[in-house]
């Protein structure tokens, strides 16, 4: 049998495989999450124009928080276009579904690599994101999430971003933290716009997230006492804890914890689990949505290849 040919099939078989067991996962989560949100007792109030203008801020988040990964790639002189970086940052997303915080970063790694990305820019562009993401995100919950925004909270925030904004620029920082993920990881300074602008967009994405969990309150209990600004710092405040808990794929369980402990106070304890189960369905139709949209784009991009002129 021809090698290439071979190649290809097991290449094909492989891929089939990781998507049944994404595929898996993922409905898993939907499952759980939606047999757990429709045993609440909570009057919902449902009102869908609401909850569809949340789910397309989600997904003009993710257009944010790929334009500034792609920041980063580009800062380090590498050629990424926006179709390419979207349809890899999709795809590479769902990895956060599976046991483990490694995969959507080798995911994309890989991905990136397949467009021309140099493998030592493609993985650490991955974790240079999550460094960008702590030090803004942190920074949004001094500034709105409840009993944390005091003046001495904001000062020290505000200075943990611009260290993690300067220290991306600095060679023997980076180094550093290259050293701190692991072995294999070679990072290299970024420029000073690259890190600057990529934190910006970071942080509007940020901003983006939690007006999309202030619409999604709305669209399930048909108006509530929960504010945008509150929402935005309570999302930021799950997303990170989540983020940090390498235990739980994809921060399933400790989001909930610490929107259920920051939302209870004002909108009840019951009324606090079911937004932030709402809000972990709404985000996993999205992410799901979104990589089968990549597929298909990308599926039409090689059918429109292989035609004859």
């Amino acid at each position: 049998m021809n090698r290439p040919k071979t190649r290809t099939v097991l290449v094909w078989i492989a891929q089939a495989i990781l998507a049944v067991i994404l595929i898996a996962f993922v409905g898993r989560s939907v499952y759980l999450n939606w047999a757990e949100l429709s045993t609440q007792e909570v009057a919902f109030n449902i009102r869908p124009l609401w909850i569809l203008s949340a789910a397309i801020t989600v997904w003009l988040t993710y257009g944010l928080l790929i334009e500034a990964w792609r920041r980063v790639v580009t800062g380090w002189n590498q050629t990424l276009g926006y179709g390419p970086a979207m349809r890899i940052w999709c795809l590479s997303n769902l990895g956060r579904y599976l046991p483990g915080k490694i995969w959507s970063v080798a995911a994309l790694a890989v991905l990136a690599q397949r467009t021309g990305v140099a493998g030592w820019a493609a993985a650490g562009s991955a974790v240079v994101m999550q460094v960008i993401a702590l030090g803004t995100g942190v920074l949004v919950v001094s500034v709105s999430a409840p009993g944390v925004a005091t003046p001495i909270a904001l000062g020290g925030a505000f200075c943990l971003a611009v260290c993690v904004v300067v220290a991306l620029t600095w060679e023997p920082a980076v180094n550093r933290i290259g050293r701190m993920v692991g072995p294999g990881i070679k990072l290299r300074a970024l420029p000073v716009r690259a890190a600057l602008s990529a934190a910006v967009v970071t942080l509007t994405g940020w901003i983006a997230y939690g007006m999309a969990l202030w619409m999604l309150g709305r669209g399930i209990f048909g108006g509530s006492d929960l504010s945008a600004f509150l929402a935005t710092g309570v999302f930021a405040a799950g997303y990170i804890v989540g983020l940090l808990a390498l235990f739980a794929p994809g921060g399933v369980g400790v989001r909930e914890l610490v929107f259920v402990a920051l939302l209870a106070p004002v909108l009840g304890s019951g009324a606090a689990l079911a937004l932030s189960i709402a809000s972990r369905l709404l985000l996993t139709a999205t992410e799901a949505l979104a990589a089968l949209g990549a597929l298909f784009v990308d599926r039409r991009k090689e059918k429109t290849v292989d035609k004859p002129a």
